[in-house]
């Protein structure tokens, strides 16, 4: 039946451009089901109409022989169903059929009831100015009839807008006179009560004093507690929690924000308001504490509940940027920039009269975001730049440690070569003293002489002496320096210090070859051995004969004898 009227409806708005034709069309097609309904059931129609459908309904209401101030009830039992679905335009709708219905009665107890109704419904949508408006037209009634109880409510909802527009010592002063009036009501020690100590502990709190803010909270709890009003613990432990998260007391802050967590699952807490708050305060917390993945658990409970409707609520803008936040922290650039873009589409969807409670919030988070993001942006690229570099880098150290690799099997290679000759040429040597007997036939009897005390000094081993010298050498040979000299240069080396060095390396390359116990020795112990008063002084000698270093021989020589 419902679809049929819908289908109807549709038509004959498409027929009529008049709002009034079309109220006359609807009455002659109006149903006789329709007309025998009772007003509760009409009501029930209209709860779970939509915008189109429902104009039947409310005609048929209308015609109803039922006193205004009835009828104005009945409408306002509408509005109240979709305040609590947060369909604010269609609440605001049925309580201005409720305003116009008793206005003609002049009921001030009701009109003031519905203006109340209707700043709420604005409140709620965020449309600061026309809430303000409205309650102002409750409180001018309340107050010229003397209704405390309405005074002392709409006083509560004004200091709302007061601490959104910043105004923080005026809405101060209006709920201190709100809590005066308690004294005088039915709602003493209620939870409106509770509602209202909230909102001074909230002021409180945005001026920084923050013992204040805790007294109120404090007294809050307390009164909750004994109502057992869930949504008023929640909502001042997570108060109490911020206060001591700017105290820098993080353990207090943490225990207040559980207790809250606490409430909220324990009693199955579905109202949306709570469980932002306790969230974003969570993850607020643990983003403080550098604990960005969980954080972002927390903010993720949140963006899982939203509606677009939520677009209008600051807390969502704060989530957002609080994850933007976390994401850049953990390097994240792709999901940080995500939700910096809905930052920014956000704040542009935001109301005139909202913009008002947001220009802190947008002069310093979201510069400093911007600020964060093009850091990021800057960032990526040099992420970019350094992956590129650090590429080249090792690249050029690749082909440093390949061309070392190169240089140390060709220098392997060669020294094996070296090594090679070197001992061809010590069992030569050894051959050919076994072999030939070294003699030398020179003409001069006198330079004979020199060279037979040579050899004699040689197989005597003298050149292994430390002593051993220019010197020393030419008395044993029974000549003087320069003679001595002139005939080493002549028949043996190009020098004196040539000549011992030849001799001392020829005779310990052939001695580690053939004595195993002597290549045992420490390189220093050979030095010392051989004649040479450092250990570097003789490794420098058996390089510069031989081209390998004295280690390097001696381990050639033992895998020689391991391998046989």
């Amino acid at each position: 039946m419902v679809k049929q009227f819908q289908l109807t409806f549709i038509l004959l708005v498409l027929l009529f451009n008049s709002e009034n034709t079309v109220a006359t069309t609807l009455q002659s097609i109006i149903p006789d089901s329709l007309k025998t309904k009772s007003p509760e059931e009409l009501i029930a129609y209209l709860q779970f109409s939509n915008p189109t459908e429902s104009k039947i309904y409310e005609i048929v209401l209308s015609n109803l022989s039922i006193d205004n101030s009835i009828l104005a009830e009945h409408f306002y039992s509408v509005s109240d169903s979709f305040y609590e679905k947060g369909q604010y335009d269609r609440s605001i709708y049925y309580l201005d059929k409720a305003i116009k219905s008793v206005r003609d009665i002049k009921n001030d107890s009701l009109l003031c009831k519905y203006f109340i109704a209707s700043g709420n419904s604005y409140l709620k949508d965020w449309k600061n100015q026309k809430s303000l408006d409205y309650y102002n037209k409750a409180l001018n009634i309340a107050h010229n009839n003397g209704y405390i109880r309405n005074e002392f409510i709409t006083n509560s909802s004004i200091s709302i807008i007061l601490r959104r527009m910043g105004q923080l010592e005026k809405a101060l002063k209006v709920c201190k006179k709100s809590l005066k009036l308690t004294e005088n009501s039915i709602d003493k020690n209620t939870e409106n009560h509770v509602r209202l100590l909230n909102i001074i502990s909230e002021i409180y709190l945005d001026q920084k004093k923050y013992d204040s803010a805790n007294h109120y909270a404090d007294i809050g709890l307390e009164m909750s507690k004994s109502l057992d009003f869930s949504i008023g613990s929640i909502d001042l432990y997570t108060k109490k929690g911020v206060v001591y998260s700017h105290k820098n007391e993080a353990s207090k802050a943490l225990l207040c924000f559980h207790k809250a967590e606490e409430i909220l699952i324990n009693k199955k807490i579905t109202q949306k308001k709570s469980i932002l708050n306790v969230n974003y305060f969570l993850a607020n917390y643990f983003y403080k504490e550098k604990k960005y993945k969980k954080a972002i658990t927390y903010l993720n409970n949140i963006i899982s509940i939203l509606e677009e409707k939520d677009a209008r609520n600051i807390r969502v803008l704060e989530t957002y940027i609080l994850l933007a936040n976390c994401y850049s922290e953990i390097d994240k650039k792709n999901e940080a920039m995500h939700w910096f873009q809905k930052v920014v589409m956000l704040q542009n969807q935001f109301q005139e009269a909202k913009n008002q409670t947001i220009t802190k919030l947008h002069n310093q988070d979201i510069g400093d975001l911007e600020n964060q993001m093009k850091l990021l942006k800057s960032k990526g690229i040099k992420q970019e730049y350094y992956k590129e570099l650090i590429f080249y880098i090792l690249l050029v150290v690749s082909l440093i440690l390949i061309f070392f690799v190169f240089k140390y099997f060709q220098k392997q290679k060669s020294n094996t070569q070296q090594f090679n000759q070197l001992i061809e040429k010590i069992n030569s040597l050894e051959s050919k003293e076994k072999n030939i007997p070294q003699t030398v036939i020179i003409n001069d009897e006198k330079v004979n002489a020199v060279l037979e005390g040579l050899h004699k000094l040689e197989n005597q081993e003298y050149f292994l002496n430390t002593d051993c010298d220019l010197r020393s050498m030419s008395k044993k040979v029974k000549t003087n320096t320069t003679y001595l000299s002139k005939i080493i240069k002549t028949h043996k080396a190009d020098s004196f210090n040539d000549y011992i060095n030849d001799l001392r390396i020829e005779y310990a390359l052939k001695r580690l070859k053939n004595d195993k116990k002597f290549r045992s020795f420490s390189v220093k112990s050979i030095a010392l051995d051989i004649g040479y008063k450092t250990d570097n002084s003789f490794t420098k000698h058996f390089k510069s004969k031989t081209g390998l270093n004295p280690s390097y021989y001696i381990k050639k020589i033992n895998n020689q004898d391991q391998n046989r």
